[in-house]
């Protein structure tokens, strides 16, 4: 299994690939703010590219539950100058985490070439053909609800299989556009629309996804369960918290990490591998 990014390939049969999380946003639940100004957003993304990414994944608006929308073009505001400053300085792909298609067409022409679609395609129709015009790789992610009502409740009444029948509907929105199944990837979302529980099933069941021959991209890196799990801590403490479920998440067949401390999950997904490809 790989897949095509720009002029970059990833062999999913050799490792794990990492995705590097910059958030260029005030509010973003993990690092709101601290990226938010350009000059060092391009510095963090050249530590995590010196760390050991694969992928640096830049977003403009938080997707935290409740958070507020922005517009395309305030979120354009804030990515493009970043991607722009990046693409002339890294030498690994850039992905742009948006819903929009108006901000993913402005992000491509800036230099990413990956959409990172929380919404799976369904939010805004022209995103699958902004994706098959521009040749770039989608991220297809299941979410219930909106950022803005996703949390309050979620309720499943077989958790696997609804996520499974998403996935086959996007999947088919895809195709439908012109994307070839080649540059899909799918992500279950942890914490889009989900409880402590639903979240721990998704990475113990995350082989039943196996079944669609895409790459899964696996998003635990300090979320809400994680500090729940260990007794509510902030997410300053999450780290190891973040590296057991990466690694049983490896084990169970995720092929790309997205994650905030890069260096430390590049080297929990190196002795992953080690024992999973042994």
């Amino acid at each position: 299994m790989k897949l095509a990014s720009g002029n970059f390939s990833f062999d999913f049969t050799r490792k794990t690939y990492i995705m590097g999380i910059l958030n260029v946003t005030p509010d973003s639940f993990s690092d709101g703010g601290l990226f938010f100004d350009r000059d060092n957003a391009v510095q963090q993304a050249l530590r995590m590219q010196a760390d050991g990414a694969d992928i640096i994944d830049i977003g403009g608006e938080s997707t935290r539950p409740g958070a507020e929308k922005i517009s395309a073009k305030g979120e354009i505001k804030r990515v493009v100058p970043v991607i722009k400053a990046l693409a002339e300085n890294v030498d690994v792909p850039i992905s742009i985490d948006t819903y929009k298609s108006e901000v993913a067409v402005a992000a491509v022409k800036a230099g990413a070439s990956m959409i990172n679609d929380i919404s799976g395609l369904r939010l805004d129709p022209r995103m699958a053909k902004v994706a098959a015009k521009h040749k770039v790789p989608v991220i297809i992610m299941h979410i219930k609800g909106t950022p803005q009502d996703m949390q309050k409740n979620p309720t499943y009444k077989a958790l696997i299989p609804e996520i499974t029948a998403y996935f086959h509907e996007c999947i088919q929105i895809a195709r439908d556009a012109g994307i070839p199944d080649e540059m899909i990837v799918i992500d279950p979302g942890i914490g889009f629309g989900k409880t402590v529980k639903h979240n721990l099933e998704i990475i113990k069941q995350l082989k039943n996804f196996a079944e669609f021959e895409k790459p899964i991209l696996l998003g635990p890196s300090r979320k809400a369960f994680i500090g729940k799990l260990l007794g509510d801590v902030p997410t300053s403490e999450r780290l190891e918290g973040t590296a057991s479920a990466i690694a049983i998440g490896i084990f169970n067949g995720a092929n790309i990490i997205r994650v905030h401390d890069v260096k430390e999950m590049v080297r929990v997904a190196k002795i992953a591998d080690g024992i999973v490809k042994a």
